[in-house]
């Protein structure tokens, strides 16, 4: 069961699915977690997949998992994707993974062309 505080907010803005996580993201909640986005996923046939990490207070390896597995379905069904807003301590264990460097990490704030 995902943890009350963890969760992923899915919306559809254009052609683009916007998985919004909040919370902590560790091995208790991944299957679920996961789950929900993949339906959410599935449902909207995107041409581009977001994960909002800018409510991620925690991730552990896990959380490597869920980024990798999403762009596997994304690039599976033809769609771009992007990490958008992860804290500095998400960030950090985003390039000691090196998925920096075969993700593209964007910033709403500069509307997206930031590459972390």
């Amino acid at each position: 069961m995902i943890n009350r505080q963890t969760r992923a907010v899915c919306t559809t803005e254009g052609d683009t699915l916007r998985a919004a996580i909040v919370g902590e993201v560790d091995h208790h909640g991944a299957k679920e977690l996961r789950e929900e986005i993949d339906d959410a996923i599935l449902a909207a046939m995107p041409k581009k997949v977001v994960l909002d990490l800018a409510s991620v207070d925690f991730m552990d390896s896990s959380g490597l998992g869920i980024i990798m597995g999403r762009k596997a379905l994304a690039d599976k069904l033809g769609a771009g994707f992007a990490l958008q807003n992860p804290s500095k301590r998400v960030a950090r264990i985003i390039e000691l993974s090196g998925l920096n460097r075969i993700i593209k990490i964007e910033s709403q704030s500069d509307g997206g062309n930031n590459n972390a």
